[in-house]
């Protein structure tokens, strides 16, 4: 196929391919607005409707067991129908499933909306960074998957700006509601998205994935590519092909370990319950509770800014194993600080920096990085499959940590909880070291020969 004689220049390509990213990654804004907008809302559920504590943690994660479904399934939506069209279906779930949830009358009611609408974003989350993998130049695509964890931080941050005001007013189901603003807004920009260049390649339609490409690559670069992403189609014919070869197995279990760890490290309990964390340090009212998780949530959401421009220039792996290491550190302070109490102003104000210390940990590296990674370490043939799986896990290991998290203070107190957390840190950093690959400047093809070809995890992103 020659090259286009009217072809976009540069400057306009560049322009479109962040305009693409930046939509696509809107997902992560249904994401983060969920997980944000139940902090403040418990509260007032807990009394509109008389919840125990165990109540209250079903209410937190039967979202996110709905979104255990919507992740299982993803990986044939997105497949047969493309990722596109996976991302518009999950909108529309998320706008019925936030309007119902406003309306709920009862607990049951209140909990059967939430798992409907957990399936919207475990498709969304399974769908977006993986057509940001598959649409992204490989020197920006880490900084593009990125921008799905910073779309999460995002919505997190509103969620708690939008919970604080209407806190004043004492109304969950505002709260609640106003969540299907950002769904309509990704469902009218998601019409504007081409289709992913390597599913149109799967379902062998090479000239679209031609014209794709014209509008996000160099002309040199277009023709070669395609020729590399049709080679990659043909190393493997199925997932049950994919599950006999061991080296393959090995990386679904990898994904499926970035995953758990990210979760099960305690980020979200302080998304999901930040307000009660600072009620049990001492922070009497809930106007202060509510204020110092908005002050989390602007952390949260600066930090993946900066994030954006380090996956790409300094790896995963340095930036992985400094989040690691901060998160460590910061767990297990915290754990010292509540086994001693805060017993004045100060060592309150120092409690909330420390805990901002564990959210720059995060921010800076387990929360984008772990989603880069599960989106670049799969090859093509088995990468619905692999992402979807992988993608499941995050969503099961966030159901545990909602599900757990107020029982585990009833048992262990914060200070044991936090103690959990740290050592669970400290034993992902240390398991981490040893497994992750370098991705960084890598092409999805090439990385997927070395898989095949039986290179060691750690050297999957080796040129």
């Amino acid at each position: 196929m020659s090259a286009n004689p009217t072809k976009a220049p540069p400057e306009k390509q560049k322009r479109f391919i962040y305009i693409v990213g930046f939509t696509a990654a809107l997902a992560g804004l249904l994401f983060g607005v969920d997980i944000g907008v139940i902090s403040g809302a418990l509260p007032f559920i807990k009394n509109t409707f008389h919840l125990t504590y165990n109540q209250e943690e079903f209410v937190v994660s039967s979202v996110l067991a709905g979104a255990v479904v919507g992740a299982i399934i993803s990986g044939v939506v997105s497949r047969f129908l493309g990722r596109r069209q996976a991302i518009l279906i999950s909108a529309v779930i998320f706008i019925v499933g936030a309007l119902l949830s406003a309306a709920a009358t009862s607990y049951e009611m209140l909990v059967g909306i939430r798992i409907f609408l957990g399936i919207a974003l475990g498709l969304a989350s399974f769908t977006a960074p993986l057509y940001l993998a598959e649409v992204a130049p490989k020197k920006i695509r880490g900084f593009l998957i990125a921008l799905y964890q910073l779309m999460i931080t995002i919505g997190i941050l509103a969620a708690f700006v939008s919970d604080t005001i209407f806190s004043y007013i004492d109304s969950w189901r505002w709260m609640l509601g106003v969540t299907m603003i950002p769904a309509l807004i990704m469902f009218l920009a998601v019409l504007l998205m081409p289709r992913s260049p390597r599913w149109l390649m799967l379902r062998g339609n090479r000239d679209a994935a031609h014209e794709v490409l014209d509008r996000v690559r160099h002309t040199h670069e277009i023709e070669p590519e395609l020729d590399e992403i049709h080679s990659s189609l043909q190393e493997t014919t199925s997932v049950w092909d994919l599950l006999k070869n061991k080296t393959f197995v090995k990386v679904l279990l990898l994904g499926i370990t970035f995953q758990l760890l990210q979760q099960i490290t305690g980020m979200n309990t302080i998304m999901y319950y930040a307000p009660e964390i600072f009620k049990l340090a001492g922070f009497g009212s809930h106007a202060m509770q509510m204020w110092a998780t908005v002050i989390v949530g602007l952390v949260n959401v600066l930090t993946t800014i900066v994030a954006l421009f380090v996956v790409d220039r300094y790896g995963r792996r340095p930036v992985l194993f400094l989040s690691l290491a901060l998160m460590t550190i910061a767990m297990l302070v915290m754990s010292l600080m509540y086994y001693h109490g805060f017993t004045n102003t100060t060592l309150q104000v120092a409690g909330v920096l420390v805990l901002l210390v564990f959210i720059f940990g995060f921010a800076i590296g387990m929360g984008p990085i772990i989603w880069i990674l599960c989106s670049e370490i799969f090859p093509l043939q088995g990468r619905d499959f692999g992402v979807a799986v992988t993608t499941t896990t995050n969503w099961v290991g966030n159901t545990i940590v909602g599900a757990t998290f107020l029982t585990l203070i009833h048992n262990f107190g914060a200070d044991g909880t936090f103690l959990i957390y740290g050592v669970i840190c400290l034993l992902s950093l240390i398991y981490l070291f040893f497994v992750t690959p370098e991705t960084k400047n890598v092409s999805l093809e090439k990385i997927q020969h070395n898989l095949l070809s039986g290179k060691k995890l750690r050297h999957l992103g080796n040129h």
